[in-house]
């Protein structure tokens, strides 16, 4: 029987060690962490976001190569429910297109698919530390000491660089020297310095407007924090505006330039201009306290500033506050199975890729399909070594 490891226990490592399991190989399982699938518990602390149906799948993964667009191509949001229904949780599909399972929690998905690990005879060992390769076989710190593995193929998820609490800290870069493009923080908040008045919006939603970084216009809610912006619309953007584009609000998307400017144009009387704006133009709350922080003098080009109002932004948040990361092994250090050029029989999922795209289900998406694309490459490297 052929013998596979699989190091890393998050979503695209488990994939990968139920893909060989099925095959029959016999897999261990090393986690360094005391438990599996950590971050992905956490991923689901608020509803657990399994996928996204969207008539363009790719375009969600910026710079997508083709090994990568392969993976999803086979391993989209239909096999992703059908996946989780095969693990006992039924999911739906919310308006926005966002797959959920009913539940909405990762813990119960998480628990059943242990146990079908389990059960097929996958060895789960954690606290066993990646620390390199010593004489061609791979060396782990483990609560026994010191240990060694000499798998037939092995299938590296170590995840990327962010929330390193919860296992993703990146130290596995220095064990691929050359292969690694730099870790950058993505899906993450921005720094703002804050006048004092704002901080009686620290928490606050802000809802209907639109951000905008370029050419890119997204419609999507953010928190204002005492830190600065956070939440999904400034996620997905947050590509854009780490590489320095920058950051413009309309606070009135559904209303035209010439509209605003006709409404503001009505007589005030003796209404202050908050007032007026909140009885012409429904400005109000946050939106209007972004408007005072970064459009004054009010007095000139309002209209203007209210359709596009530019946002000082002081730079991204700590990489390991971020929801996910740029960089990770470049993909051309690997061939079109995802094995390491450098080392054969060795293959690479998950996070710990050279891929990027946004939360709402694309990231656990990419991490499953490229856990199941890394495994199909090690049974067909298996297959050719015995031709």
């Amino acid at each position: 029987m052929h013998k596979a490891l699989v190091i890393g226990a998050g979503p695209a490592g488990l994939m990968a060690a139920d893909m060989l399991s099925q095959a029959g190989l016999r897999v261990i399982l090393a986690e360094a962490m005391p438990s599996a699938g950590r971050k992905f518990l956490m991923a689901g602390k608020s509803g657990l976001n399994l996928a996204k149906v969207a008539p363009n799948l790719t375009d969600a993964y910026p710079d997508a190569c083709v090994a990568l667009t392969a993976a999803l191509s086979d391993f989209g949001p239909a096999q992703v429910m059908d996946w989780a229904r095969g693990l006992g949780q039924e999911v739906f599909t919310g308006s926005t297109g966002r797959v959920f399972p009913v539940c909405m929690k990762a813990s119960p998905l998480l628990r059943v698919w242990l146990h079908r690990l389990g059960a097929a005879g996958v060895d789960l060992r954690t606290r066993w530390r990646w620390i390199g390769w010593e004489q061609g076989a791979f060396a782990f710190e483990t609560p026994l000491g010191h240990q060694k593995l000499r798998p037939d193929v092995t299938v590296l998820a170590l995840g990327g660089a962010s929330w390193a609490r919860l296992g993703s800290d990146g130290r596995w870069a220095g064990l691929l020297p050359g292969a690694v493009a730099r870790f950058q923080p993505a899906n993450m908040g921005f720094a703002v310095h804050w006048s004092a008045h704002m901080a009686a919006h620290f928490g606050q939603p802000v809802k209907g407007v639109a951000l905008i970084a370029g050419q890119h216009r997204e419609r999507g809610e953010f928190i204002i924090s005492a830190k600065g912006l956070e939440g999904g619309g400034i996620y997905a953007l947050s590509r854009d505006l780490r590489g320095g584009t920058a950051l413009h609000l309309d606070l009135t998307p559904d209303i035209s330039l010439a509209e605003v400017t006709t409404r503001l144009a009505r007589p005030q009387g003796k209404a202050t201009l908050s007032t007026h704006l909140r009885k012409t133009l429904r400005l109000e709350g946050a939106r209007l306290a972004l408007l005072q922080e970064f459009g004054r003098p009010l007095s000139a080009h309002l209209a203007s500033k209210i359709k596009y109002l530019p946002i000082v932004l002081q730079g991204p948040h700590p990489i390991d506050e971020a929801i996910s990361t740029a960089g990770g092994i470049r993909f051309d250090a690997l061939d079109d199975q995802l094995m390491l050029q450098s080392h054969p029989g060795t293959f690479a999922a998950g996070e710990m890729l050279d891929w990027e795209a946004p939360t709402g289900g694309y990231l656990i998406t990419g991490c499953l399909a490229t856990g199941r694309k890394a495994a199909l490459g090690a049974l067909n490297y298996l297959a050719k070594a015995e031709v």
